[in-house]
């Protein structure tokens, strides 16, 4: 076999965005690189952050990229969404230090997506083999790709990564024409409750959608409000920086959708969305003002809107939920894939796994038959 060589990039920044992104493609705005360095630019993520950019690469035969890792650092395991406390416990434990790991993912974001980025798809096995090297060469105590597309679950296997299930709720547009196209496919008494819902969400307020050169900075200074209220509650620290949001609307405008709801011209509420080739992406939400179900409009019911008039596949409105199941979003399974070099600690997550596999399988069962949709006659 041919030799491969690997380099660790200094960040996303340091690589050129037509070389990452022909690597990335285009379907997914998260894996892009201005997306990625973005996050870097705005200090959003740093090494200070617990995130320390080290992007993988191997190139082609041309001397640029062929396949990237976008590689992380981690010094702890905050904006993953992908729980692994209790092994980092479990390893403390024992003796050793589960920090820094390797995290292959795009922070902060619990979006589905490639985690080898392949110009060359031939080079997935060497990068994979690189990733491994990475970690084993600097004495880390695992490397981790979180929200990994099913295509490449099989790349991973091969390689021997433990494989983990999780569960997200999206949207899926059966080619609907309208929002009420929509709700003909749900139960008569759901349907009701989700236009009440509407009603009472809208009453005395103006929905407004904004993308590209409509997004103004003062749109941003009031999602920042939003976003600050939302994040301080859930999570103790918000992730991105204020600039990150003026470099987004700098950048990728054509990639966002603003949802707001303004009383009296006045934003009280907003959702950040990101349009992809097929999906629109729920990221962010926050308010001002309390005002019973503006939650579900802008998030889920807005986001359905603006997916069946963008003719989208899905929406995937973020991590975990269980309330979007009443609003038409069905359970579906996300995956990652875990190297653990030490025998005895793979042994146990191995078993861990199994478990918690059987656990994820029986809990979507249970919440299928949640779904609002019209339930066909046995």
């Amino acid at each position: 076999m041919t030799a491969v060589t690997a380099r660790i990039a200094h960040g996303v920044a340091a690589i050129a965005p037509a070389e990452w992104d022909a690597c990335a493609g285009t379907g997914n705005p998260f894996l892009s690189h201005a997306f990625l360095s973005i996050l870097e630019e705005s200090g959003s993520v740093t090494p200070q952050a617990g995130w320390q950019a080290i992007p993988i690469v191997v190139d082609g035969a041309d001397g640029t990229p062929g396949a990237i890792a976008p590689a992380y650092a981690k010094s702890h395991s905050q904006g993953e969404y992908v729980f692994d406390h209790g092994w980092a416990d479990a390893w403390e434990r024992a003796g050793g230090s589960y920090y820094p790991k390797l995290q292959i993912a795009v922070p902060f974001t619990p979006v589905p997506g490639p985690r080898l980025l392949l110009r060359d798809p031939a080079l997935a096995a060497p990068l994979i083999a690189a990733i491994e090297a990475v970690t084993d060469q600097h004495g880390l105590s695992s490397a981790h790709a979180t929200f990994v597309e099913p295509d490449q679950l099989p790349l991973f296997e091969a390689a021997g990564w433990l494989i983990r299930a999780g569960t997200q709720f999206h949207w899926r547009n059966d080619g609907y024409h309208s929002f009420d196209d929509f709700l003909d496919c749900l139960a008569s008494r759901k349907r009701k409750t989700i236009r009440k819902e509407r009603a009472a969400a809208v009453e005395g307020l103006t929905i407004r959608h904004v993308t590209g050169n409509e997004i103004s900075e003062a749109d941003w200074d009031a999602f920042w409000i939003f976003y600050q209220d939302t994040g301080s509650r859930k999570w103790g620290r918000p992730y991105l920086t204020r600039e990150a949001f003026t470099l987004l609307g700098q950048r990728m405008a054509d990639d966002i959708l603003l949802i707001l709801a303004e009383r009296d011209g006045r934003p009280i509420a907003g959702a950040l969305n990101l349009i992809g080739a097929d999906a629109l992406y729920g990221r962010y939400w926050g308010c001002t003002e309390e005002v019973p179900f503006l939650h579900f409009e802008l998030c889920y019911y807005q986001a359905i809107d603006a997916a069946i008039a963008r003719r989208l596949a899905t929406v995937e409105a973020g991590a975990q939920g269980e309330h979007k199941l009443a609003r038409g979003y069905v359970p579906v399974t996300t995956w990652s894939a875990h190297y653990i070099p030490d025998r005895n600690f793979r042994r146990a997550i191995a078993d861990f796994l199994v478990r918690e596999r059987e656990s994820v399988e029986s809990d979507q069962e249970y919440l299928t038959e949640l779904t609002p949709f019209k339930k066909a006659l046995a």
